[in-house]
Order: C-alpha cells, then sequence, then structure tokens
C-alpha cells in the first residue's frame, strides 16, 4: 500500500465520520434552558472521536515505520540524505495531528 493512498483514505474517513456525527447532533427542536446542553449532546460522538484518533494515530504510526525505516537505510548509504528524509517522517506525523485536530474539533462541538 502507497503511503499517499492510506493518508488520503484516513483524512477521507475522519472528514466523513465527523460529518456523520455533527449532521446527527444537530437538535431537532429548541429545548428548554435547563436542558440545553444535555439535549444537544449525541453519545455517539464519543465513538466518532475514538474512532478518529485510533485511525489516525495507526496511520501514522504505520506511515513513520514504513518511512523512517527507508530514511535509515538511506541515511547510511548516503549522510547527506537525512535531513531530506527525516522531512518525510514529518509528514507522517502530520497526519497524528491532523487526527488530533479533527477530534478536538469533535470534542469542542459538544
Amino acid at each position: 500500500m502507497n503511503i499517499r493512498t492510506l493518508v488520503k483514505s484516513v483524512c477521507a474517513f475522519c472528514f466523513l465520520m465527523a460529518a456523520a456525527v455533527l449532521a446527527d447532533a444537530a437538535p431537532e427542536a429548541a429545548p428548554a434552558v435547563a436542558d440545553a446542553a444535555k439535549a444537544a449532546v449525541n453519545p455517539n460522538i464519543y465513538w466518532t472521536i475514538a474512532i478518529v484518533m485510533g485511525t489516525g494515530t495507526l496511520a501514522a504510526a504505520y506511515a513513520v515505520g514504513k518511512v523512517g525505516a527507508a530514511a535509515m537505510g538511506a541515511s547510511a548509504e548516503k549522510p547527506e540524505l537525512l535531513g531530506k528524509a527525516i522531512a518525510f517522517v514529518g509528514m507522517g506525523e502530520g497526519l497524528a495531528l491532523f487526527a488530533f485536530l479533527v477530534a478536538l474539533f469533535l470534542v469542542f462541538k459538544v
């Protein structure tokens, strides 16, 4: 599996899960002021947050493992490639950061 394909599929999955839960979390009618906080909370949003964080961090770990191993192998042969290779490892870490941000937005939506 290509790393780009993995990143695209995880990002699409995160967006679809967030959109599905946020569309379901909208209240149909305006409840009383005292019950407004309880009525707006959808319990499925916490499962969505867990799934988004889990898939995002697992995909980032897979990407960093594959790219990091290749980067260290390349730097063993040509030490001047280390700086360029570390940038690609950082892109894999960015996937975990993206999943964290999506989960954080979902938490504050609640």
